[in-house]
């Protein structure tokens, strides 16, 4: 399988601007530029795509690896933070946190606790990533 997703820029790097779009269309011609990674403009940024790949993979992952010992989640809710720094030969994606709740009948902590840190290795976007991964995961009862 090969997804596709493309980026259009014009410009330099602080007053030009581009839009992404994705294959699917569910991004289509999004804007995005210095503003919108740095300035808090409207529109989007990469940081904050990876971080939705992100949450999307952990979620699937978990609600997969949850199947397969017998557990069905009533509901995943997760949020990735993307840490992007400055070092000394420019930027750097250095982290992503994950935050999980989720709603799964029948579950006990350790189970919980060891599914979702299977989940964090195993989602292909984390596999991906060369970059300090924590999770902090709650179980709803």
């Amino acid at each position: 399988m090969k997804k596709t997703a493309s980026a259009h820029w014009e410009g330099d790097l602080k007053k030009g601007k581009g839009t992404i779009s994705t294959q699917s269309g569910a991004l289509q011609d999004n804007p995005y530029g210095f503003n919108t990674r740095f300035e808090g403009a409207p529109g989007t940024n990469p940081e904050e795509l990876i971080g939705a790949a992100h949450a999307g993979c952990f979620s699937m992952a978990f609600s997969m690896l949850l199947g397969q010992e017998g557990f069905t989640p009533d509901s995943i809710d997760t949020k990735a933070t993307v840490t992007l720094e400055e070092q000394s030969d420019g930027f750097a994606v250095t982290g992503v946190h994950l935050e999980m709740t989720a709603r799964i009948p029948g579950i006990d902590q350790a189970r919980f606790d060891e599914i979702a840190g299977k989940a964090k290795l195993g989602c292909p976007i984390s596999k991906l990533l060369n970059a300090n991964i924590t999770l902090d995961a709650k179980l709803q009862s």
